[in-house]
């Protein structure tokens, strides 16, 4: 048994929030910068110009890399040899948070009540999922998550009998609806199986897997690779001003389902797809 204090906690959320509002992973940077470089449309090249520019100047002088700076998504892999002390972990996981984007001057987005609207001022409550996972370590996903791809996701229930081909058709319709709303490129993450909340939270999980790793499930990285090779042909293109670069990457995670089901989940996130991850 490991006794982690819960301040451990707090501080490091503190400092993820504060770093992944102000520089991307490195796989995410290298994704546009290729993206740039490849792009057919000289238009959509000026744009992918402008966004690596941009991530230059957020990492230099320490501005957040979008204004949206998010709703805070945490993560938490909890190992079950893990005693906490110090006090409650889910109020630690918050207070982290709120002295991230207090401390950081990040703006707070997050409203008491999604009918009366009043902001809570520290963009608190995160939004935190946890799962208890064998060992003694902690591992910490932070993902601020802007709404102007957010609300362009959506969840389909699909009949079984809908198949590959119904799963290929509800992504490909889920992108077209967005087009220039979620502010492209776009990584698109994507849930299948499990039940009507599951595959919501597998699209979620979808958007913090590296875009350079691709599933290791066969038919489901064939299924990747088809799906952004058609995205990327829809024409929506950089900033949704035309062009060859509308997705970044596909990332597909599946669950088991029900005999009588088929769910399916799309998870859009701008070309602002930060996420931090840390292990206690």
């Amino acid at each position: 048994m490991r006794t982690l204090n819960v301040a451990e906690i707090t501080n490091a959320i503190k400092e993820m929030c504060i770093e992944a509002n102000h520089s991307l992973s490195g796989d995410m940077e290298r994704a546009i910068k290729t993206a740039a470089d490849r792009e057919e449309s000289p238009l959509g090249r000026q744009i992918l110009g402008q966004l690596c520019e941009n991530m230059r100047i957020a990492g230099e002088d320490m501005i957040p890399i979008c204004q949206d700076t998010g709703m805070a998504v945490v993560f938490m892999e909890v190992g079950q040899d893990v005693h906490f002390e110090g006090g409650s972990l889910e109020d630690a996981v918050h207070e982290g948070v709120r002295q991230g984007y207090t401390d950081g001057f990040l703006r707070k987005s997050v409203v008491r009540d999604p009918i009366y609207r009043e902001n809570t001022n520290d963009n608190t409550p995160a939004v935190v999922h946890y799962s208890i996972v064998t060992g003694d370590k902690v591992k910490i996903t932070v993902a601020p998550k802007g709404f102007g791809s957010e609300n362009m996701s959506r969840v389909f229930m699909l009949k079984p009998a809908d198949g590959i081909e119904g799963v290929k058709k509800a992504v490909l319709t889920a992108v077209k609806d967005a087009g220039p709303n979620a502010c492209p490129p776009m990584v698109v993450g994507v849930g299948i199986g499990g039940t009507f909340e599951k595959c919501a939270l597998l699209a979620k999980k979808a958007l913090i897997r590296p875009v350079d790793k691709r599933s290791e499930t066969e038919y489901v990285r064939e299924l990747e690779a088809e799906l952004l090779e058609k995205i990327n042909r829809s024409g929506i293109g950089p900033g949704g001003l035309g062009g060859s670069t509308t997705a970044l990457a596909v990332n597909i995670e599946t669950y088991p389902t029900h005999i009588a089901g088929l769910p399916v989940a799309v998870n859009i996130c701008c070309h602002v797809n930060r996420h931090g991850v840390r292990i206690l």
